[in-house]
């Protein structure tokens, strides 16, 4: 057990353990053990909390930042090596140290390879506690103050909305930063909604062309007429209305890049003509003999499959070649899952300043993101967090602020099992209609009961079907 002596702040001369206060949980299912190790902290100046098991634990890391997680290994259900696995999903700056009892030694070296900062051995003393507690903080705060020098690294190339630590993102971002500097053309593939444009702005932004214009034009938008006077210009009396001469964004992007998205919803008879513009660095006004020397480059991105648009017929091979110089392959979302988190802070943190309010994601929501599929990417994501910071009361998001109201189930699932959200919906389904009978169907009784809004109880009870007279 530990061993409580005298004053914490007086067992280690020359640490001011009451300066470095830190948000400390701690986990341990034993009572008293959890009580004195949260006497201990206190006293030493940090703010502390108490968990009395790992499912407690997980809730608390859901809803909250923490500096340090102390926790015992071994907790009857949910252990304290599934405890720091969860801790350094939603967190990776969070340190956590692990409590072991004697003789098992192997669980806890076992527990610092899955990313615990260290441990310590029952029994152990106060002033042994509190030396290990003050290292990982003083980890912690390097690891923040390398995160501000990440986020300095970021503006300073122009990667501020390019989130991510997944080792995709890591690959994006460096292939960025050595391909910017070049005059190469680039070709960025990937879903909608996974970020093509944030790429091709950085790319633009990182190239010695950054001073001069960045044009993007989605080629989708743009109707077949109107496409190559858009982009190419026109000479009065070129057709119907053109009364006078035109200078099309191809000429104002000159000296800068141009950025075509969606370029496979081009017709073939453009796509030759943008093969002479990328061969011969030239272009013709519609109505024009003479050719004007143009100098842009060029950043193309499509989300269709290029090739099987080749064996269609729809897209040019040679045009294909020209542009895929340099190539970005973006994942989907739900190929990068570890990044969620971040991205949920960031948006979390953008639309809040917004709305001018603060959010926080409530109970349940962040599993459920983790363990949705994004058929719309960071784009849907980003959609989801602005909605839930809209609806939020008492600045909490619920799982019903934010869940798609078309939501299909978001994991692989065997024949016969329940997806994650099938259970929650008969938990919560069960809970609602249990208190409304008790209350003989009093929706304001069973709001109060529940602890939920009366119009959060309206929007469940409308998602879930339930009516009551």
């Amino acid at each position: 057990m530990l061993q409580h002596k005298g004053q914490p702040a007086r067992l280690h001369p020359g640490v001011d353990f009451a300066r470095a206060m830190a948000r400390i949980l701690v986990v341990d299912d034993q009572r008293n053990m959890r009580t004195t190790l949260g006497m201990m902290l206190r006293g030493a100046g940090h703010e502390v909390e108490e968990a009395a098991d790992g499912d407690d634990a997980i809730e608390r890391l859901e809803r909250e930042t923490l500096d340090l997680v102390v926790t015992d290994l071994r907790m009857g259900g949910t252990d304290g090596m599934m405890v720091l696995k969860r801790a350094k999903e939603l967190s990776p700056l969070t340190e956590v140290m692990v409590m072991t009892a004697y003789g098992t030694i192997e669980s806890a070296v076992e527990a610092m390879r899955a990313g615990a900062y260290d441990y310590i051995q029952k029994p152990f003393t106060e002033q042994e506690l509190l030396v290990k507690v003050h290292k990982a903080l003083e980890k912690r705060k390097l690891a923040g103050e390398v995160s501000v020098l990440a986020t300095e690294f970021r503006e300073r190339y122009h990667f501020e909305n390019i989130i991510g630590r997944s080792a995709a993102i890591r690959d994006v971002l460096a292939r960025i930063l050595k391909i910017a500097p070049t005059d190469a053309t680039v070709l960025i593939t990937g879903e909608s909604g996974t970020g093509k444009e944030l790429v091709a702005k950085a790319i633009h932004a990182n190239s010695t062309r950054a001073d001069r214009p960045f044009v993007p034009v989605n080629c989708a938008a743009i109707s077949e007429t109107l496409l190559e006077s858009e982009l190419f210009g026109h000479v009065r009396g070129a057709f119907t209305g053109a009364v006078s001469a035109r200078k099309g964004l191809f000429e104002e992007a000159s000296g800068g890049t141009f950025f075509f998205d969606e370029i496979a919803e081009t017709p073939p008879s453009f796509q030759a003509k943008l093969l002479r513009v990328i061969q011969e660095g030239e272009i013709r006004r519609v109505g024009d003999n003479r050719s004007i020397a143009v100098d842009a480059r060029i950043v193309a991105a499509t989300n269709q499959d290029l090739q099987k648009a080749i064996a269609e017929k729809r897209f040019r091979q040679d045009l294909y070649y020209r542009l895929n110089v340099a190539r970005f392959m973006l994942p989907p979302l739900r190929d990068r899952r570890e990044d969620i988190p971040l991205l949920v802070e960031h948006f979390l943190d953008k639309y809040g300043r917004k709305m001018r309010r603060r959010a926080r994601l409530g109970d349940g929501a962040m599993e459920y993101l983790l363990n949705y599929e994004f058929p719309g990417n960071i784009r849907e994501l980003e959609n989801m967090i602005e909605q839930g910071v809209a609806l939020a009361e008492n600045g909490v998001i619920e799982l019903d602020d934010i869940i798609p109201q078309d939501a299909k189930p978001s994991l692989p699932r065997q024949a016969g099992s329940r997806t994650l959200q099938e259970s929650l919906d008969e938990a919560e389904r069960a809970a609602i209609e249990t208190i409304l009978r008790e209350t003989d169907g009093n929706k304001e009784k069973t709001a109060e009961t529940l602890g939920l809004s009366a119009t959060t109880l309206w929007r469940k009870m409308k998602r879930l079907n339930i009516v009551w007279p």
